[in-house]
């Protein structure tokens, strides 16, 4: 059997090694249009902030494609695929042969149309080590720098460069920070603790119009820069398998076992849908844990095993200058809320099943609140009063306790 994975991110490691628990011997080609080993892209920021360096950003260990087989081509496009030939083309006109494909191509950060945004010389985005590296070039100790867009990647630039300039506006036509997982009161929370460190938020306004090193809002407000950072959203690179023919939403559509409407050809990661089991929809999901969990369970469809990716849902663990934040499920349903100074916590129950939570400050044993949800575990069978305050397995069965520790079956 004859692998190809386009992409060489989380999805694409997690096919890898789901592959190899079936198959340990059948090549696979790893093509990547990046120029390096594979990499832990939320990494970046503190690459930035001096935390890591290049070779702790690493994801798998220097041997990891030799070790498993892997020819890597790096700096390569595939610019189509051809289903009735069973072959991708590469950019230098190349062809590979499949037998079984994944297609785990990410997103691509979305630039708006927004007057002169081609007049500002030092843009940058912030989503791989090259964005990374450029942006760090050119910070200098007196740089005033405009992040628009108060998402986690806008926020995490923030987080990784404000010891290294003179001022950092973020602007966001949302109302608060962190629109898709926090509320307002936890928003409100964060945006102060952010506030202390020196960053600047003004939001509830967009950029209408730039010029070489200035913005103007829709208030008419004008704010001055050096270096713009465009952190607004992504899309899905969605673009191989729609003009091969492929079932295409926002994202690319897959089945259970992650394989597309087109014969063998599998998509995982930041351009695939995936069913969120807290509302029963399809979206995308793009989350570093997802992603490797459907890399992995394509992984073993593609190499004869057989598994269901029926786990998915949202979930964004991450910390901004030292405060804690871990979010998951939706929050549609009753709520229980405890806020403290520099702590939030919410639970959202509803038909007896715990949907979502929001932690902020203390995020111990947040696993259990993940595992209730994931599992869909009915409430009624455990300890809920007690779990809600002070999660711990003592709140459930004692088989229940030895599943989630691995000791017992089914």
């Amino acid at each position: 059997m004859n692998y190809v994975i386009i992409g060489n991110s989380t999805a694409a490691i997690g096919c890898i090694e789901g592959i190899r628990q079936v198959d340990p011997q059948g090549p696979i080609t790893v093509i990547t249009n990046e120029k390096y080993h594979t990499y832990s892209r939320p990494l970046i920021s503190y690459l930035l902030y001096g935390k890591t360096d290049e070779e702790r950003m690493k994801y798998r260990p220097d041997n990891f494609y030799q070790k498993n087989h892997c020819q890597l081509l790096t700096g390569k496009t595939v610019e189509q695929i051809r289903c009735k030939e069973r072959e991708v083309v590469l950019s230098d006109g190349q062809t590979l042969p499949y037998d079984k494909l994944l297609v785990a191509t990410g997103s691509s950060p979305v630039i708006p149309p927004i007057e002169g945004l081609g007049s500002v010389s030092r843009k940058y985005t912030f989503m791989s080590l090259d964005d990374a590296k450029e942006l760090e070039q050119n910070l200098l100790p007196e740089s005033r720098v405009l992040i628009m867009g108060a998402g986690l990647i806008g926020l995490k630039c923030a987080e990784g460069i404000a010891h290294r300039v003179g001022h950092i506006t973020v602007v966001d036509m949302a109302e608060r920070i962190l629109p898709n997982i926090l509320d307002e009161a936890s928003a409100g929370l964060v945006q102060e603790h952010l506030e202390q460190q020196g960053i600047e938020f003004i939001l509830g306004s967009s950029v209408v119009k730039y010029a070489e090193n200035q913005a103007e809002l829709q208030n008419g407000q004008k704010i001055f820069f050096d270096i713009l950072v465009v952190a607004v959203g992504v899309k899905p690179n969605t673009k191989l398998i729609s003009a091969a023919g492929g079932n295409v939403r926002r994202g690319i559509v897959t089945d259970m076992s992650c394989e597309t409407s087109l014969t063998d050809i599998y998509a995982a990661g930041d351009c695939a849908e995936s069913m969120d089991i807290t509302t029963g929809e399809h979206r995308i999901l793009a989350l570093l844990p997802n992603a490797y969990m459907q890399g992995e369970c394509a992984g073993l469809n593609m190499a004869g095993g057989y598994k269901n990716y029926n786990q998915a849902m949202p979930m964004n663990s991450t910390g901004l200058f030292g405060l804690h934040i871990i979010t998951a499920g939706n929050y549609e349903g009753q709520a229980y809320v405890v806020q403290g100074d520099k702590t939030y916590k919410k639970l959202i129950t509803k038909d007896g099943l715990l949907k979502g939570y929001i932690l902020i400050g203390e995020v111990a044993r947040a696993g259990i609140y993940t595992s209730l949800i994931k599992e869909q575990k009915p409430l009624e069978k455990i300890d809920f009063n007690l779990i809600k305050d002070k999660p711990q397995l003592m709140a459930f069965s004692k088989r229940d306790r030895q599943k989630m520790l691995g000791g017992a079956a089914g």
